[in-house]
């Protein structure tokens, strides 16, 4: 069944390079969707050995996640700049995922000096659905000026926002007053915006660091937006968070 093994592997290559699909996110979305008999496929282990032995199209300094890394210890320090309601105050379903309707959201900058665009993302923690904005500045003007737009197309289903303590977000209690409840993480914890930042690495890919957001266009973000939410994840059973999104809307 040489070529319908081939065939597998164009499909494991062309989403890699097209949709930014790990080669684990390729196998797993195919058995789901049992695009292929089980002997005309390879598992995700082999696929690691033929781009090991540069068989494939795909280099290891392309697989994002394939270089093992050490992650920070976890402290947590007592909030003293508190711009709303703590973490500690947000409710256990937010934290167990079994909830819809819970976002998390942050900001991503090119450049560091602060006077140009920067992207507004929000991942919803259940479906990990992603909301991606381009706004003009990381600033609390241009935050709440895109809540507002934000508000308008999902704020029926929005119940919590979960933010970190930077001053973009100093009016985002206010802005959600009447749509959802918004709680501020301990400082220097990123780890209870865990889903954001790893959708935030993802978003990283169509625009690294050190580019200027300001070349970056609404209609870019757009694609990245659309080919994220459309990505297989292992964690949902390699259903799509547009799938899942969409299913818990209806």
């Amino acid at each position: 069944k040489l070529p319908q093994v081939l065939s597998f592997l164009s499909f494991v290559v062309d989403h890699f390079k097209k949709d930014d699909w790990s080669p684990d996110t390729a196998v797993g979305r195919a058995k789901v969707l049992n695009l292929f008999l089980p002997d005309e496929m390879v598992s995700t282990k082999t696929l690691y050995k033929y781009i090991d032995a540069q068989l494939l199209e795909v280099r290891n300094i392309d697989l994002m996640n394939k270089m093992s890394r050490r992650l920070p210890k976890c402290v947590v320090r007592k909030n003293h700049h508190i711009l709303g309601l703590s973490i500690e105050e947000r409710p256990v379903e937010v934290d167990n995922r079994e909830e819809f309707g819970h976002f998390e959201i942050d900001t991503i900058v090119g450049l560091r000096n602060g006077q140009e665009s920067v992207i507004l993302t929000l991942v919803e923690r259940k479906t990990r659905f992603q909301i991606i904005r381009l706004i003009d500045s990381k600033d609390a003007d241009s935050v709440a000026y895109a809540m507002r737009n934000i508000n308008e197309e999902y704020g029926s289903i929005i119940q919590s926002i979960t933010a970190d303590n930077g001053l973009e977000f100093s009016t985002l209690t206010e802005v959600m007053d009447k749509v959802a409840p918004v709680y501020f993480t301990h400082p220097y914890t990123s780890s209870e915006r865990g889903t954001n930042e790893v959708h935030n690495r993802m978003v990283r890919r169509d625009f690294p660091k050190g580019i200027s957001l300001d070349l970056a266009t609404p209609s870019e973000i757009a694609q990245t937006e659309d080919k994220l939410n459309n990505m297989p994840r292992r964690n949902t059973g390699y259903q799509t968070p547009a799938e899942l999104f969409n299913e818990e809307c209806a």
